[in-house]
């Protein structure tokens, strides 16, 4: 008797099934979908960082990247990165993302890709030629919108003279620079596998290579002075970047600086640091248009703002986060932490760890945790439009925000005060479902 293999259309009735779910009334009304973006997660770094709470997995001793960095190019071990030899599984990676993609498809069926991120980890970790499969395997299965912004992040300890162009040619058309210091001893301290001879020159190859590029930057490190802010500050906008992060360095939970705290500036000296940034950076012609975020004009992230104005966005790969609208509710689902059991459970094309629908109560702060970061601020019908509730669902809270001199308000919405901007926290707590 011949043996009876699996069902070939199982799969399909099992996607029509959890789509039915989504697709099935309820309390909100949602007009047309909100753009979408697509995050694309690679998990392994050379070296998890103390203040790192990303899902991020450390390479194993005797492991790097399949297209080996050149010591020449890279300075690889001249801040203490361990010797690696052997191949991370690009290849498996890559198919299992592929793959995890086409079981999402159904959800996002006719919608087009308006940007694609590929964060980490360590993304540059990954050869130019697998982003070029993973990338082309996208734009065959995905409508893109013409001129998609596609990110990769970088972190100057994988650099290696060409490889930027190597990504350029594969598809990527803006890249981040994990800089955070130019001060080697705050690279030290904070972890980081590269130094900062290593971060001028991966930003000089970024600057002849891309016409977008972002540098990130941290303050408020162990033991950072006004004047050391002031130097890397200095030192990263000499190359004039068209996109700058800054980010304040903050002690996450489940991280190695939370079991070990360093000492870090106090509030006055921080709030000094951060009238600093946004001095010198408005001076060189950068605009602080988010939180953290300052850019020249023509350069702003289009994929943070997608995520700052409460678009939608797929997920895939280890751990990473999904938000997916549909007519009458929002759902969130997350990915499989661990690398290998993701790579097994997506090629099996089940990738997806949790799966649950926002509840109507807590879509006001999710809307505003987003929003309210914007300099801009938002529109209320624009809330209206991605939350599917009504204007007064917010009325009591903008009220009260308002009352406390956080934001300024119009007919048509609010944006923040320049107290809104420094008590950021503070504002956005408002929201918090009772």
């Amino acid at each position: 008797m011949p043996e009876i293999g699996p069902d070939p259309d199982a799969r399909d009735r099992s996607h029509d099934t959890v789509l039915a779910r989504y697709l099935r009334p309820g309390t909100l009304n949602l007009g047309a979908p909100p753009p979408l973006s697509l995050y694309v997660h690679l998990p392994w770094c050379l070296h998890k960082c103390p203040y790192c709470d990303f899902n991020s997995h450390e390479l194993a001793p005797g492991t790097h990247a399949t297209s080996p960095l050149r010591s020449a190019d890279s300075g690889f071990g001249r801040s203490g990165a361990r010797e690696r030899t052997g191949t991370l599984p690009e290849e498996r990676y890559v198919q299992a993302l592929l793959r995890d993609l086409e079981a999402a498809l159904p959800l996002v069926w006719g919608r087009r890709v308006h940007s694609i991120f590929i964060g980490g980890g360590t993304p540059s970790l990954f050869s130019p030629e697998a982003v070029d499969r993973l990338l082309c395997g996208i734009r065959a299965r995905m409508p893109l919108e013409p001129g998609c912004e596609t990110t990769l992040e970088a972190n100057p300890g994988t650099f290696e003279r060409d490889r930027f162009r190597g990504f350029r040619c594969a598809g990527v058309n803006r890249i981040s620079i994990g800089v955070q210091s130019f001060d080697d001893a705050k690279l030290r301290a904070l972890g980081r596998v590269h130094d900062g001879a290593q971060a001028r020159a991966a930003i000089e190859e970024a600057r002849d290579t891309f016409e977008t590029f972002n540098l990130d930057l941290m303050y408020a490190l162990p033991g950072q002075t006004l004047d050391e802010l002031d130097a890397d500050l200095r030192c990263a906008l000499s190359y004039r970047p068209p996109h700058l992060s800054i980010y304040h360095l903050t002690i996450e939970p489940n991280t190695l600086f939370a079991k070990r705290p360093p000492e870090l500036p106090d509030h006055d000296a921080a709030a000094d640091m951060l009238d600093r940034i946004t001095a010198l950076t408005t001076g060189n012609g950068l605009e602080r248009y988010e939180v953290s975020a300052f850019a020249q004009p023509g350069h702003r992230c289009a994929h943070n703002l997608n995520y700052w104005r409460f678009g939608d966005y797929l997920g895939i790969g280890a751990g990473a986060h999904s938000k997916l609208s549909f007519p009458h509710r929002i759902q969130r689902q997350v990915r499989l932490r661990d690398p290998a059991r993701y790579m097994a459970q997506a090629l099996a094309g089940n990738a997806v760890a949790l799966d649950n629908e926002v509840a109507r109560t807590e879509l006001p702060f999710e809307f505003m945790l987003n929003a309210l970061r914007l300099k801009q601020g938002f529109d209320l019908v624009s809330f209206q439009e991605r939350t599917g509730l009504a204007s007064a669902t917010v009325e009591t809270g903008l009220a009260e925000a308002e009352r406390r001199g956080l934001v300024i308000r119009d007919l048509r919405g609010a944006r923040l005060s320049q107290r809104g901007f420094d008590f950021l926290n503070d504002l956005q707590a408002i929201f918090l479902p009772e």
